[in-house]
């Protein structure tokens, strides 16, 4: 037998399950068996005919689940800026520019290799006979053959700065022997292809090398730096060493025949880290002198490098880099910047150190507060609030500074900063501080840095 027809509106129908009268309407509900229901029954089962239909909720995409927002005041661009991404977008017709100079030669070059448009046809805009300095930051399209070329139409530069120059050969090298004879800083990054002998070649070329910084050149070798610091011995006073794979205690030790006279020293993230007593005694040739000293990557180092091999051997330096240090113990740090006779730091980066806390915090900042324009405790993820707090009162010329993995880090301490800091504070990181929501932006404060890494932010700066 089939089910009932629904009676009209305004008709008259007894209640299947209470037996009383009642008048039908739109929001009549049929009763389970036969009949209808009166609306105060069909609430009672759990059917409210008066309730409005849900829409189904819509899963959130895993991206964006995790909404990061870079907090920067927007600017109109200067005339300058415009002209130079106007540059960069058409870097290709460099004919039709004619001479656009060389005062924001810079930054072109930074706007092209952004876009990754510098190449072996328009690099040609940064060449000229007269240039004594050039920076390329995005060396990847230029083939052996340009780079050649680079040293033949800049005769007398006598500083190079290459980044991801990775199609530098053993012929480009040989070139530059003869086609760069005034050189005397050069500063590669990438330059894996150079064998032994192109390097010794090109030392050999240039005796009076003042500055030689290179990242990651896996084939470069002991003999290779003997060969540096025979030919260069009485004027190098900035080396870098940067992830290059062979480096072992053995370079310390050749190393140390530049005392008396190195200022910058960097000989981070080696393949194998190198020993404490290495260091020490490689520090203790040196360290008189050095302004900048990276030991970032060498697992090995314990609190003894501290105690025994910059403490009583530095008293000038002005940067600090000691990344990834993971035996380095907080109260080891602590008594480290407490004994530390040298003058206050311009720049400390102490990241990716999961030991390091509170108290290294507040000795650093005793020591160093007043004189910091840059500081980096990435990963410092115990250190207390109340330490954190005490950046905003201590350090207030920093220009940048790094808090991500920061538990403790929170609007309050952010606001306190952006306040007190705000002179010189250009960039402020919080990646991984989950307490940050930007809630200072509601409350007045105002700033030129750029923040970066807050999560799922509840305000926007306009």
């Amino acid at each position: 037998m089939g089910a009932r027809a629904r009676p009209a509106n305004g008709s008259i129908e007894r209640c299947a399950e209470c037996e009383k009268e009642f008048s039908v309407s739109q929001y009549t509900i049929a009763a389970t068996g036969s009949g209808f229901l009166c609306h105060p029954c069909a609430k009672k089962l759990g059917n409210d005919p008066f309730k409005k239909p849900t829409a189904p909720r819509k899963r959130m995409k895993a991206a964006d689940k995790r909404n990061i927002v870079h907090f920067e005041k927007p600017r109109f661009p200067t005339l300058v800026s415009i002209c130079i991404n106007i540059i960069s977008t058409h870097i290709d017709d460099i004919e039709a520019f004619g001479d656009i100079g060389t005062l924001n030669m810079d930054a072109i070059s930074k706007a092209i290799s952004r876009k990754r448009s510098l190449n072996s046809e328009n690099v040609h805009l940064f060449y000229g006979s007269g240039n004594t300095s050039l920076t390329l930051y995005d060396a990847t399209k230029l083939s052996p053959t340009a780079l050649m070329t680079l040293g033949h139409l800049n005769p007398n530069l006598t500083t190079l700065h290459l980044n991801f120059c990775g199609l530098i050969s053993d012929e480009v090298m040989n070139s530059w022997c003869s086609s760069l004879p005034n050189l005397v800083h050069l500063q590669l990054l990438g330059p894996f292809l150079v064998r032994v002998p192109a390097w010794i070649a090109f030392f050999e070329s240039h005796s009076q090398l003042q500055s030689f910084l290179i990242t990651q050149s896996p084939r470069f070798d002991l003999e290779c730096l003997q060969s540096l610091i025979r030919t260069s011995a009485k004027t190098l006073t900035r080396l870098g060493l940067r992830e290059v794979g062979l480096l072992s205690d053995d370079f310390l030790g050749s190393i140390g025949l530049l005392s008396g006279q190195l200022s910058y020293l960097d000989i981070s993230e080696p393949s194998q880290s190198c020993s404490n007593e290495a260091v020490n005694t490689l520090l203790g040739a040196v360290g008189s002198t050095l302004t900048h000293l990276n030991l970032s990557g060498h697992i090995e180092l314990t609190d003894d490098v501290l105690q025994y091999g910059i403490l009583p051997n530095i008293t000038s330096l002005q940067h600090l880099t000691l990344s990834n240090l993971p035996l380095l113990t907080d109260n080891g740090v602590a008594l480290f910047f407490s004994q530390w006779p040298n003058p206050p730091l311009t720049a400390v980066t102490l990241s990716r150190n999961p030991h390091l806390s509170t108290n290294s915090l507040v000795e650093l900042l005793n020591h160093s507060g007043e004189g910091l324009r840059s500081l980096d405790v990435n990963g410092w993820k115990d250190v207390s609030a109340t330490a954190l707090a005490n950046i905003a009162t201590q350090a207030r010329d920093l220009g940048k500074i790094d808090l991500g993995w920061c538990r403790e880090v929170d609007d309050f301490i952010m606001k306190s900063i952006l306040d007190n800091c705000k002179n010189r504070l250009t960039e402020v990181k919080v990646w991984g501080c989950n307490k940050v929501q930007g809630k200072w932006v509601t409350s007045g404060t105002k700033t030129k840095a750029k923040i970066f890494g807050i999560e799922r932010a509840h305000t926007s700066i306009i």
